[in-house]
C-alpha cells in the first residue's frame, strides 16, 4: 500500500473515534437515557461509578486506525494489554458486531447500547475488566505485563499473521513486558508471523508518572533500538500521520502513540484514570459536566437507532 491516505479513510477513524469514545463514557456512567434524547437526570446515573475512563481513548484510536488499515487482511489479530480499559475495547466490538456473535443481546442498535451499558459494571453484568466473557480474551486485563509475549505466541509457526499489541507504558515497566522485547530478536523468522508493538505513552499509572513518558524522545528512541526494533512515533490526535506510519511498512517497527491521559474529558492526566466525575448522581455542577461531555461527540451523528454505526 502506498502512503497516501484517502480524506475518507480519516474521516471514518476519527468518526469511529468519536463514537466509541462516546460508547465507552456511556457505559462507566448511565443506566438510562443512554442517547441522550432527554437532559440527563440523576436518576439516569449509576449508584456506584467502577471502571477506567484514561486510557479508553488512547486504545479507540489504536483500535480504529489499526482495524481500519488491516480491514481487508483475515489474518488480523489486535491484542490489548491494558485490559482495565474494558469500555473501550467493549465499545469496538460492539461496533464491529463480533459481541453479537456470542451475545444474541447485543444487538447494534439502540437496544444493544442499552445492554452494554446498562450492564458494565453492574450485577450479573460485565465486569469492569476485560474478561474471559469477552470474545476472545485468555486471561484477566487486569494482569498487565503478558499482552508482547501472548502476541508474540500467536505468531508462532503462523507466517501469515499480523498481530498488533497495545502495551500500556505503566505496564512496559513490568519485568514481564520488558523482557518481552528480546522475542523480537529469538522469534525473527518467516516461520512465524509479525508482531507490531504499540507503546501507549499516556503520561501516567493510576496516580503517578510513567517512567518511560518521563524519559527524554532520544533515550525511549535508544532503549527500543537496542533490542532490535525501529521506533515510530505517532500523535494520537494525527489520524493522517497513524494511517501513513502503518503503509510504510518499516522493517521492525515499535510505534509510540502519544495521547494525553482522559483526553476528551473534564478532567486529564491522573485524575482520569478512573473515574474523573466523582459524584455527578448528587452533584449538579457533575451532572451538567457529564452532559456537555457527552453531547461533545455528536453522537446523534453517528449512530442512527435503525442502521446502527454510521461510519
Amino acid at each position: 500500500m502506498s502512503g497516501h491516505v484517502s480524506i475518507e479513510t480519516v474521516e471514518k477513524v476519527r468518526r469511529r473515534i468519536r463514537l466509541c469514545d462516546y460508547l465507552s463514557v456511556a457505559q462507566l456512567f448511565l443506566r438510562d437515557n443512554f442517547l441522550l434524547k432527554r437532559p440527563l437526570e440523576t436518576k439516569d446515573i449509576k449508584p456506584r461509578l467502577l471502571g477506567h475512563w484514561g486510557t479508553c481513548h488512547g486504545i479507540n484510536v489504536a483500535y480504529a486506525n489499526l482495524k481500519t488499515y488491516f480491514k481487508d487482511n483475515p489474518h488480523f489479530a489486535f491484542i490489548l494489554g491494558p485490559g482495565h480499559g474494558f469500555p473501550a475495547l467493549q465499545a469496538n466490538l460492539f461496533v464491529d458486531g463480533d459481541l453479537e456473535k456470542v451475545d444474541p443481546k447485543a444487538t447494534v442498535d439502540a437496544d444493544g447500547i442499552a445492554y452494554i451499558c446498562k450492564n458494565f459494571s453492574w450485577p450479573d453484568g460485565f465486569p469492569s475488566h476485560a474478561s474471559p466473557y469477552t470474545p476472545g480474551i485468555i486471561a484477566e486485563g487486569g494482569e498487565l505485563g503478558y499482552a508482547l509475549a501472548n502476541a508474540y505466541g500467536l505468531s508462532l509457526g503462523h507466517p501469515e499473521k499480523t498481530t498488533a499489541v497495545l502495551i500500556g507504558d505503566g505496564e512496559l515497566e513490568t519485568a514481564t513486558a520488558i523482557d518481552s522485547l528480546n522475542l523480537k530478536n529469538l522469534l525473527a523468522s518467516a516461520k512465524n508471523g509479525k508482531v507490531l508493538p504499540v507503546l501507549h505513552l499516556n503520561g501516567y499509572k493510576i496516580s503517578a508518572p510513567s517512567i518511560y513518558a518521563r524519559k527524554s524522545e532520544r533515550e525511549l528512541n535508544e532503549l527500543i533500538r537496542g533490542f532490535g526494533f525501529t521506533p515510530v512515533w505517532i500523535k494520537g490526535e494525527d489520524t493522517e500521520e497513524f494511517q501513513q506510519s502503518l503503509a510504510k511498512n518499516i522493517e521492525s517497527p515499535f510505534y509510540i502513540l502519544k495521547t494525553e491521559k482522559g483526553y476528551g474529558g473534564p478532567n486529564r492526566h491522573h485524575e482520569a484514570h478512573q473515574i474523573p466525575l466523582k459524584n455527578p448522581k448528587t452533584d449538579k455542577r457533575e451532572l451538567h459536566a457529564l452532559e456537555e461531555w457527552l453531547k461533545s461527540y455528536d453522537f446523534p451523528e453517528l449512530f442512527s437507532e435503525q442502521n446502527g454505526a454510521i461510519i
